[in-house]
């Protein structure tokens, strides 16, 4: 049968597909994106009945349907099975991406100790060699004799030694170097990222082994690739954090089979990641004393109470325009808290430069951190200290009225173990709180933010 070539141009960004090479995409409006492909199609002389002749399938009713009870692998790593949901489910297609550098090999290489006591496991890597993943093992401590190491970049040859050997957990690190061989193109490319991940994504689906494939990130912090990558696996993890920091958060962007709220906090050290089973306490270590523009908020991620050292900085400004710089927290919040406390708290920011930095490399978004965001600029401002044994959660409208958070009651208790005396809270949550925990640790509720200013300082 005879083959005929075109050319395409496909968006590297979300794989929008054009015969012309186009400056911007019309689909996700990214310019300078497209990339150029060449194809091979067979030029077939069939009728059109015969190509388009429907297939047989056949559906099953839910109740018919069987799965094995035990869904789920234990990694042994806490934090990453709170991530996960759980666990590793079977069949499942996992995604794991990050920044280079940031440890996305070295915690999967460091799960096979535990894993591979009971299940054999396939580590494929287009990366690396034989000798150096021996050498990664080996100041890891992974000593398992059921890790098996595949160097190959051919995913059809690799579905194929998958189907021949039957493992019972696939790590692919990474997609970017996955070559599917019937495509004339590079590989990392948008076609080839896409193909690879359908072929795995039917060989876990079809053999029920899990597989999880490590991803890259672009220049704009986003997963190289498709945007359809995202959409064919069932859990997206990403790894925040920077490199010349020790600490690193896990967070589930996209989950099945679990909750997305969800983080896992670990410290990278020389023998690789570990966890760390107290965040808060890592988040507010080295608080500076009696010294102004600290405050400490506390934060929901899922189930889990997070407290974190919020820092601000108020200056006279040396430009014509005032400066706005925020590192974890969102710009556009920072400048409407500021708006509101001109507004509705008379302090003044039309000459002053402000920062905000969210302490240990997290990012938050959550409303209740704009009362802590709010008491320290003022305290900056003010250059007043505020307690060091106080702490600060809320939600600011633009009326300056503080409106009430959700899981109030965990956040004192979180605040009370590591040892403060005293919580501002919204004053609309008082009357969900246990008179138990008011014995406690006292509490303050407050309406506005000149009523929070002026508790906390007291």
């Amino acid at each position: 049968m005879a083959m005929k070539t075109k050319s395409i141009y496909v968006c590297s960004s979300c794989g929008y597909e054009t015969a012309k090479w186009l400056g911007k995409c019309p689909e996700c409006g990214e310019w300078a994106s497209f990339e150029e492909e060449v194809r091979q199609t067979e030029a077939s002389k069939s009728k059109a009945s015969d190509r388009f002749k429907p297939k047989s399938v056949t559906s099953y009713q839910l109740t018919q349907i069987e799965h094995d009870n035990e869904l789920r692998y234990k990694t042994g790593m806490g934090e990453l099975d709170r991530v996960l949901g759980g666990g590793i489910v079977k069949g499942s297609l996992v995604l794991l991406s990050g920044d280079p550098g940031i440890g996305k090999s070295t915690i999967l290489l460091q799960i096979c100790q535990q894993l591979g006591k009971k299940l054999k496991i396939l580590y494929v890597s287009g990366e690396e060699s034989y000798s150096q993943i021996k050498l990664r093992a080996d100041r890891l401590k992974v000593k398992t004799d059921n890790l098996f190491i595949l160097c190959e970049t051919d995913v059809q040859a690799v579905c194929e030694h998958i189907n021949a050997t039957s493992p019972d957990l696939v790590i692919v690190d990474s997609i970017q170097t996955m070559n599917f061989t019937e495509l004339n193109s590079s590989p990392g490319c948008v076609t080839q990222v896409r193909e690879s991940s359908n072929l795995l994504m039917r060989t876990a689906k079809t053999l029920g082994i899990p597989v999880i494939i490590v991803g890259h990130v672009n220049k704009d912090g986003n997963i190289a690739g498709p945007k359809v990558l995202e959409h064919i696996v069932d859990a997206v993890l990403y790894f925040e954090g920077e490199r010349n920091l020790s600490f690193r958060i896990l967070r589930a962007v996209k989950n099945r089979f679990g909750s997305t709220n969800e983080i896992g906090v670990f410290e990278m050290s020389d023998s690789g990641l570990k966890e760390v089973e107290n965040p808060s306490e890592m988040l507010i270590s080295g608080r500076p004393k009696n010294t102004p523009g600290s405050c400490v908020a506390c934060v929901m991620e899922g189930t889990r109470p997070l407290l974190a050292e919020i820092q601000g900085l108020v200056t006279a400004t040396g430009f014509g325009n005032p400066r706005r710089i925020s590192n974890g927290f969102d710009f556009n919040r920072l400048a409407m808290l500021i708006a509101v406390l001109e507004k509705r708290g008379g302090y003044f920011f039309g000459n002053m430069d402000a920062y905000i930095n969210i302490v240990g490399g997290m990012k938050l978004d959550e409303p209740a951190l704009d009362l802590t965001i709010v008491m320290a600029l003022v305290s900056s401002l003010k250059d007043y200290a505020l307690r060091d044994d106080v702490l600060a959660f809320g939600e600011v409208g633009l009326a300056g009225e503080i409106r009430g958070v959700s899981h109030c009651e965990q956040r004192i208790k979180e605040a009370a173990r590591l040892g403060f005396s005293k919580c501002i809270v919204p004053y609309a949550n008082l009357k969900n709180i246990s008179s138990s925990l008011k014995k406690e640790i006292e509490i303050v509720g407050v309406r506005n933010i000149r009523q929070a200013f002026e508790a906390i300082i007291l």
